[in-house]
Formats: structure tokens, C-alpha cells, sequence
């Protein structure tokens, strides 16, 4: 019998930890507080009641995600060391009540985010919850190591998604927004492959440093961090935010590019493998989450300060 099929058929009784631990809370952590921003930078009234039914909307989808992606995942999972000891592939959830669990939560928060606010938020949730689950887990995550570039705009909804739940309707700025994501998300997620580089190539994913090598991948950190710079300052260019937000942007955005070079300049050995135990990409991958966190925070000052 095969370690999967293994897998499959040995499951203990699942606690309550174990179907939160489906949604990747502290993944949701990060989408809600970036959806949470783009609610108030929104033009508009929201009901304080609709607006946090909004926000849990846009959690709960993220949560469907993740279980969705975790019952496809199982096999790969299960050979990970990051990620064996996950409820699914540990034998705690069975792989058909993490689908049937992924599905339910899916099909409400769109329905509820269509009750509470409007369509186009509903239709930009059901967009963001089907690219991330059979975009990037099924059709990208195991087919070109471009996964995580493309497969990052799912991630990127969330803002775009509080905004029109405001407002019904696009604008420029939930688009920086998005983009802004969208351009955080591979110096974020390569900084995490290159130390989790030996899971990939157990598991089989053609992630960059798998097939470009850990020297091209440092590389291309470092350009798309350069990229994120003056992109994240676009918004106050623009004059769609202040100072505040700008002089914010301008210091984390350096912040990010000196642990991207750092990553870049790491010893190496001839084919590019660290030999400081990649310390670098571990502290830009912990940079990254705090600099998100940090730059959307810098958003919600300057627009309370206004």
C-alpha cells in the first residue's frame, strides 16, 4: 500500500483545532486585515453590522480555500515535512469531509456576502476562491514554477473584494492595491521555498529554486522586491493617499529591498545552495509578512489622519 493510500484510509477522531486549523488562520489573518483596509479606504457607508459580515465573509472564503486546497494537496502534503503533520494528510480529517467542509463554507460566504452587500462582491469572492483552488492547487502548483507569480493574484482579491462590498463598483486604487499584493507575493513566497527547497523536490513541485536553481531565484527576489518599491509609493503619487502613507511606503519598501539583497549577496557555493543555512531568506520571508502587514496599517493611518 502506497504512504497516500496509507494515508487515506487511517484517520483518527478530528478535534475542533484540527477544522480550524483547515483554514490557515494565519494566512487569514493577513487577507482580512488587507480586505478590512480596503473597506475603509472605500468611498461610502457600509452598516458596521454589513461590514463585519463582509469581512467574515471574505475570511470564511479564504478558510474554503485553503480546506479545498489541503484536500487536494494530501498526497504532496504527506511527503513535506512543512506540512505532513497537516490535519489531512496526518490522517485526522478525512479527505472527503475537507471537501465536502471547503465547499459548504465556499458556497455561504458568497451567498452571504451577496445578501449583505452586493453581486459584483459576491462575483469577486466566487473568483478569488475558484482561482486559488483550480488556478494555482490544481492547473499551476504542480505544472511551471510561474505558480506562485500567477496563482499570487487570489491573494491580491481581498482588498479589491472590501472595496466593492463598500461601493459596488471599481476604482484605481483597490487595482494599486491588488497589485501591490500581487508583486508582494513572489519575493514573499521564494524566500520560503528557497529554506523549504528539499520539501519541494521530495514532494515534486516545480517551484523556482526546484527548476531555476536557488542562484536565478535569489535573482528574481531581488527584482520583483525592486519592482514593489516604486509601485507601493504609486498610490501617493497618484494623490490617492497622503504623506503619511508615502514617507511609510518609502521606508519599508528599502527595508524590503536591503533583506532581498541581502538574499541575494548570501554565501553560496558554486550551484547557489546557502551556506549560512539560508538565515537571509528566512528574515526577508519574516520581513515580507511584517512589511504587508505594516504598509496596509500605514493606508488606514493616513486615511484616519486626513
Amino acid at each position: 500500500m502506497s504512504e497516500t493510500a496509507a494515508v487515506d484510509r487511517e484517520f483518527l477522531p478530528a478535534a475542533v483545532g484540527d477544522w480550524i486549523a483547515l483554514l490557515k488562520p494565519r494566512v487569514m489573518t493577513l487577507v482580512v486585515f488587507t480586505a478590512l483596509i480596503g473597506l475603509l479606504l472605500a468611498p461610502g457607508h457600509l452598516n458596521p453590522v454589513l461590514a463585519v459580515t463582509a469581512t467574515l465573509c471574505i475570511a470564511v472564503g479564504a478558510g474554503a480555500a485553503a480546506s479545498l486546497n489541503m484536500w487536494y494537496d494530501r498526497d504532496i502534503d504527506a511527503v513535506m515535512r512543512r506540512t505532513a503533520t497537516r490535519p489531512v494528510p496526518a490522517g485526522r480529517i478525512a479527505p472527503g469531509d475537507a471537501l465536502g467542509f471547503g465547499v459548504t463554507l465556499a458556497v455561504a460566504s458568497v451567498l452571504l456576502m451577496w445578501l449583505a452587500t452586493n453581486i459584483a462582491a459576491a462575483v469577486l469572492l466566487t473568483v478569488s476562491i475558484g482561482f486559488y483552488v483550480f488556478v494555482y492547487t490544481m492547473w499551476l502548483k504542480r505544472r511551471t514554477p510561474q505558480n506562485i507569480v500567477i496563482g499570487g493574484a487570489a491573494g491580491a482579491f481581498p482588498p479589491v473584494i472590501g472595496w466593492v462590498a463598500v461601493t459596488g463598483s471599481l476604482h484605481p486604487m483597490p487595482l494599486l492595491l491588488f497589485a501591490i499584493v500581487f508583486f508582494w507575493t513572489p519575493p514573499h513566497f521564494w524566500s520560503l521555498a528557497l529554506w523549504a527547497n528539499a520539501d519541494y523536490q521530495r514532494a515534486g513541485v516545480p517551484m523556482l529554486p526546484v527548476v531555476a536553481g536557488a542562484k536565478e531565484t535569489r535573482r528574481q527576489i531581488l527584482l520583483y522586491t525592486a519592482l514593489l518599491l516604486p509601485l507601493s509609493l504609486a498610490p501617493w503619487w497618484l494623490g490617492y493617499v497622503g504623506p503619511i502613507y508615502g514617507a511609510a511606503a518609502a521606508a519599508l519598501g528599502l527595508g524590503f529591498l536591503v533583506q532581498a539583497w541581502r538574499v541575494m549577496r548570501d554565501r553560496q557555493d558554486p550551484g547557489g545552495v546557502s551556506l549560512t543555512g539560508d538565515r537571509p531568506a528566512k528574515a526577508a520571508f519574516r520581513y515580507s509578512i511584517a512589511y504587508l502587514f505594516a504598509l496596509f496599517a500605514a493606508l488606514a493611518i493616513d486615511h484616519l489622519l486626513a
